[in-house]
């Protein structure tokens, strides 16, 4: 079992920055695909960005691409989301979620991912 704990999400402007935290349980997260996922309200869950375990290989969805950044401390066994440049459109829950069964081929698919955390708020006023 892999428990995944997000923080950092909260109330900003359009145009503000915010960096999310994905703690995990297990020191061999280190080792797996690391994603971030959101669901905005009313919508269906959409994928944001994923990681390969070293972050040789990073994937963004083209909503995000060049305002959001995906690192990770492999030796905190943490994930982080850096989002810049926040519009309104960003609100969401975001989730980050590990792919337990891969460590280089990242997936913008849902269904990959085994274990999720429990989401932190992200809301964007205009």
């Amino acid at each position: 079992q892999v428990q995944l704990v997000e923080s950092g999400g909260g109330l900003v402007q359009a145009g503000d920055s915010l960096r999310l935290s994905c703690a995990a349980s297990k020191r061999t997260v280190s080792t797996y695909v690391m994603g971030w996922f959101r669901q905005p309200p009313g919508k269906d869950r959409e994928f944001v960005g994923a990681s390969s375990w070293n972050g040789g290989s990073i994937s963004y969805a083209n909503s995000v691409k060049g305002r959001f950044t995906i690192s990770r401390d492999n030796a905190k066994n943490t994930v982080y989301l850096q989002m810049n440049s926040l519009k309104p459109e960003d609100t969401a829950v975001y989730y980050c979620a590990a792919d337990v069964a891969h460590s280089w081929a990242v997936s913008s698919s849902s269904s990959q991912y085994e274990y999720w955390g429990q989401g932190t708020q992200v809301t964007v006023s205009s």
